[in-house]
């Protein structure tokens, strides 16, 4: 065992929920552990335009899922000359088709108009990445199916289990052959509207965890109950609801719960519209992957028929010029760009209308500053005042709560160490403290860019 090595290093989602990289170091390749890009805080988006402080590139890249807090720095990368592999599930590479060029989309988009109004202090401004990176990234994808061990660089070897969240994610596991590393990437709930829960933890000497919801329980409200309640409220006073939702699972999950209440006779005779192509793209191919959620081809057609689909700008502009009661959702979930922006522009001065957060808002996006109770919001350059109602349903959230989270660690014997990843930071100390006191393991919340020497633990 002395000619081994093995080293892990934080490289993202330290005291954040986005970010999320993690480098494994064997003295002979290196393996990045999901390839984030950071939102929120400007000091945490300007890393994303620095490099990775690694030896040129890393060997290979493996993903847990695609949410772009997971991917969306991988055309980053490519930009900056990464061309190895990059392996993932097949539902996690047919997501991240859709994800990837629609985040470099926005990412030109956006450029382009803060060069035409002039509010950047970039001139010109540039995206981080383009549509080209992104098709170039999903070029170098190969894909993986749960439970099958692949090989990687540097004499390891890895393989996926189910971990709910969304379509395809998965938690990796990654063995040298003495010792495993256990990456539990983003934990679904126990019981979620459309994923199956997550499976058993795998035994493992390490393991990096999340912690998105590891100092709170979910409200036990029925999340459809909460939700007309509001539209209801709303739609009496002849407001707009729009709700900032992501594309990949929480859309799905709110067109369920609308079709639901419409079927059972309860929601009241409102329009309802997704004004996001990639989330009208994403909610085709859970009929494309069956296994991975719960629900049956023929919910599938009928719960995602309860919406009109507006594919492009023009139908977007005019949904801020119609006239009575609507439901529009549309992304980002955390009212961080797209097209949801200028419907937030449009509505939030509207005293009879409402924002409804249908999620976890991170620090330092606009989704946290409503959930704030702020009084204005800051877009395109300049501030629009929050007039509208603004109502958060954390129950709607695809993460795993506290009580989840250690019943997912508990399982099988205890690793040696626990390192608390993706959370903010009263969100991962208190998941410590329960660990702790509950199952009495050693466990640290690493800081960014720490290394530790698996060896050592």
């Amino acid at each position: 065992m002395a000619d081994r090595s093995l080293e892990l290093t934080f490289l993202g989602a330290n005291g954040t929920v986005t970010g999320s990289k993690h480098l494994l170091s064997t003295g002979r390749a290196q393996v990045l552990v999901d390839c984030g890009l950071y939102q929120g805080y400007k000091q945490l988006r300007l890393r994303n335009w620095g490099t990775l402080p690694v030896h040129d590139h890393p060997d290979a890249i493996v993903l847990t899922h695609a949410h772009l807090d997971h991917s969306g720095y991988l055309p980053r990368m490519v930009r900056n000359g990464y061309r190895g592999p990059v392996y993932c599930t097949p539902a996690t590479a047919a997501l991240c088709g859709l994800l990837l060029p629609d985040s470099a989309y926005l990412q030109e988009l956006d450029a382009s108009f803060a060069n035409k109004k002039g509010f950047s202090k970039h001139q010109p401004a540039e995206p981080l990445y383009t549509v080209e990176d992104a098709q170039t990234a999903l070029g170098l994808l190969r894909t993986v199916e749960f439970e099958a061990r692949f090989d990687l660089p540097g004499g390891l070897t890895g393989s996926l289990t189910r971990a709910g969240h969304i379509l395809g994610a998965g938690s990796l596991l990654v063995d040298d052959g003495a010792r495993k590393v256990l990456f539990s990437g983003d934990l679904g709930r126990e019981q979620d509207l459309m994923m199956e829960p997550p499976h058993p933890r795998p035994h493992a000497d390490v393991v990096v965890m999340e912690s998105t919801y590891g100092g709170r329980q979910h409200d036990g409200d029925d999340p459809a109950e909460a939700l007309i309640d509001v539209i209801k409220r709303v739609v009496a006073r002849g407001g707009t609801i729009i709700i900032p939702a992501f594309a990949v699972g929480r859309t799905q999950a709110l067109l369920l719960l609308l079709y639901q209440l419409r079927r059972a006779h309860k929601l009241p005779e409102v329009p309802i519209y997704v004004d996001s192509p990639m989330a009208i793209a994403t909610t085709g191919l859970y009929a494309a992957h069956p296994r991975d959620h719960r629900l049956s081809p023929e919910l599938c057609a009928a719960a995602f028929a309860v919406a009109e689909y507006v594919r492009d700008a023009e139908g977007s502009k005019l949904l801020d010029k119609r006239g009575g009661p609507a439901i529009i959702i549309s992304a980002a979930g955390m009212a961080t760009g797209g097209r949801v922006v200028h419907h937030l522009k449009r509505f939030a001065p509207d005293p009879n209308s409402a924002i409804i957060l249908a999620g976890f808002q991170a620090a330092g996006t606009r989704g946290a500053s409503l959930a704030a109770g702020v009084d204005k919001l800051k877009i395109h350059g300049r501030y629009v005042p929050v007039n509208a109602e603004v109502v958060q349903l954390d129950m709607l959230s695809a993460h795993a709560d506290q009580d989840e989270l250690l019943g997912w660690l508990e399982h099988g014997d205890a690793p040696r160490c626990t390192y608390l990843v993706h959370g903010e930071p009263d969100a991962s100390d208190a998941l410590r403290h329960a660990i702790e006191e509950q199952l009495r393991w050693n466990v640290r919340v690493p800081d960014y860019r720490e290394t530790i020497d698996i060896y050592a633990q």
